[in-house]
């Protein structure tokens, strides 16, 4: 196992290299098994929650250690644009109790209320909604409170997701958002998402640095992205079209992230994330190539 300068950084991989939770047709034939397998055999100390992982603590913790692997954290896709924090609280419960009985110290929110009706992943990206200015207090308000009650009943930080597609896409929506919510409220760092909702990720670090309690690392191909925005794709289509990649294998510069991590005492995961399909981008040799940059990144 690869050890991370400096001490206390964790890196963690999620298995959507290997299965896509949204385009179930990409990995479907590949066993749990042997995701668990190529993520501990390439040196990972964690992984995430993914749609083919069981439910059950007392089933997923000793399936985990049998590989040596931490579960690093698990997406919940919120609704705090559209309900109220106590449905939000009724609707998280079973997520929450698995998260906390894996000794998980972070929830990843994915809000996706206020999506456009259907499927709004096979959307033209312009199609997305937008969240009203005026809205924004009040939606910030309930993240506060859920951040609140979420750390209080299961011992969870709350990481908000900025995330293509949904309602904070682009900087000054992150921003306007952050700058209302409470600092209960913590902050997901996704370099791939940045890139694709037209910032630099460096513009979150500068801003809310202090606030980030966790960090996915997604590279992006230029050309996949360009054509994604020029002909106003889906982000379903980009993933297909093998719009992010891992970290090393894009346009992204991830010296920014690591002078970040080495001097700002963050000491959560790092996730390598890459949804792609593996039967163009085998799983085990792409994240064998991230842990690589990101060890080299890290000590450089």
């Amino acid at each position: 196992m690869i050890e991370f300068s400096p001490k206390g950084i964790r890196l963690a991989v999620s298995p959507l290299s290997w299965a896509n939770d949204v385009l179930e047709d990409l990995g479907a034939d590949i066993l749990l098994e042997t995701c668990l397998t190529d993520a501990a055999e390439v040196g990972y100390q964690g992984i995430e929650l993914g749609r083919k992982f069981p439910r059950d603590a007392d089933v997923l913790r000793p399936l985990l250690g049998s590989f040596g692997l931490s579960l690093a954290s698990g997406w919940h896709s919120g609704e705090l644009a559209e309900r109220s924090v106590d449905e939000e609280m009724a609707a998280v419960a079973r997520h929450a109790g698995l998260l906390r009985a894996m000794g998980c110290e972070v929830m990843v929110y994915g809000e996706v209320g206020m999506m456009a009706p259907g499927s709004p992943l096979d959307r033209p990206m312009s199609q997305r909604m937008i969240m009203p200015k005026e809205d924004v207090p009040g939606y910030a308000a309930r993240l506060t409170e859920f951040s609140m009650r979420l750390f209080g009943d299961y011992g969870l930080k709350f990481a908000y997701h900025h995330h293509l597609m949904m309602v904070a896409e682009t900087y000054d929506e992150v921003s306007r958002l952050f700058d209302l919510a409470g600092r209960e409220a913590g902050l997901l760092l996704d370099t791939g998402h940045s890139k694709g909702g037209g910032f630099d990720y460096q513009r979150l670090i500068d801003r809310f640095g202090d606030r980030i309690v966790h960090i996915h690392l997604k590279d992006v191909r230029g050309g996949v992205m360009d054509e994604v925005r020029q002909r106003d794709l889906s982000f379903n289509a980009g993933v297909r079209g093998g719009m992010f990649t891992v970290p090393g294998d894009g346009i992204i510069d991830f010296a920014p992230l690591a002078k970040f991590v080495r001097e700002s005492g963050y000491r959560g995961w790092l996730v390598v994330e890459a949804e792609q399909d593996p039967a163009i981008a085998p799983p085990k040799a792409a994240v064998a190539r991230a842990i690589r940059h990101v060890a080299t990144i890290l000590e450089s």
